[in-house]
């Protein structure tokens, strides 16, 4: 699975930023129908993003784009006007249920038979974001083998719930570890919530780094100064995939020798350190540091 440190956002109206989105070496970008386009502009970013995501070259970075929520009247025209397009990958919002997911997966299907393309190629990223989402969490999760990863949205749950947004996040906690849990659960990326204020460079450092600690694989952003500290911090050091080179050759050592657990530098090596090895080598795959 490709690596998605950063999951930038930016107007699907607004073609210099889906522009210099190409530029900046950023694991995903997602021009935007949903939130960031005022209702009058809707079919003017529909046009945007399909013209963008054909004519522009994005390189190594992942190329998504987020329709609008299900239920809204817009979803499937937003489908139609992106698909032709072929984007890696369409983002969902507002994720209630299962039924959803399989509603736009069918959507999919069917177009890309239409066009004679391979079936299942484009993904499904999935927005946890509603007291409905977070407790239908594990049938959304496996709804679909289209579905890559389960995005938190920390603002919308909070609304959906009449909490008060903190500094400190501990109003959504909760839900921030059943999507990270749920993930792992079913072999998917976890990619954690918007930090806002994009100025607040401690703020987003201090946040990522706790994301990271809980198990998620990316956050998402909405400003390009945002890129550096995120996907740093969800890359694996140099020194990190070192040991965990180490632990692999250790363990397929022991492994030829018929030995369990063993030592390395001092300290015991088991199962769960050789998983917590292995995880770091595919991070480290994914975001070309081997």
């Amino acid at each position: 699975m490709r690596a998605r440190r950063a999951l930038l956002f930016m107007p699907g109206n607004d073609l210099k930023k889906i522009e210099k989105a190409t530029t900046l070496g950023v694991d995903c970008a997602c021009p935007d129908l949903e939130d960031g386009v005022a209702l009058n502009k809707k079919e003017e970013a529909r046009e945007t993003i399909a013209r963008a995501l054909r004519a522009l070259n994005f390189g190594n970075t992942e190329r998504l784009a987020r329709i609008n929520a299900f239920g809204s009247g817009f979803e499937a025209d937003d489908l139609a006007a992106v698909l032709p397009a072929r984007p890696d990958g369409i983002v969902i919002p507002k994720v209630h249920d299962a039924e959803q997911i399989k509603w736009v997966s069918n959507w999919i299907t069917a177009f890309e038979r239409s066009q004679s393309w391979e079936v299942g190629k484009i993904r499904l990223l999935a927005m946890i974001e509603s007291a409905r989402g977070v407790l239908n969490v594990r049938e959304i999760a496996s709804a679909d083998k289209r579905v890559d990863a389960l995005v938190f949205g920390a603002d919308d749950l909070a609304a959906d719930i009449g909490a008060v947004r903190t500094r400190e996040g501990k109003e959504v906690f909760y839900a921030r570890s059943a999507v990270v849990t749920t993930a792992a659960a079913f072999g998917l990326q976890a990619i954690d919530m918007v930090y806002i204020n994009y100025q607040d460079r401690e703020g987003l450092t201090r946040e990522t780094r706790e994301a990271f600690e809980l198990g998620y694989s990316g956050k998402q952003i909405i400003h390009p100064n945002q890129i550096d500290a995120v996907q740093t911090i969800f890359a694996p050091t140099a020194a990190e995939i070192a040991f965990a080179k180490r632990v692999m050759d250790a363990y397929a050592e022991n492994n030829r020798a018929g030995r369990g657990a063993f030592a390395l530098d001092g300290k015991m090596i088991d199962g769960p350190t050789i998983k917590s090895a292995q995880r770091v080598l595919a991070r480290a795959r994914a975001a070309g540091k081997i």
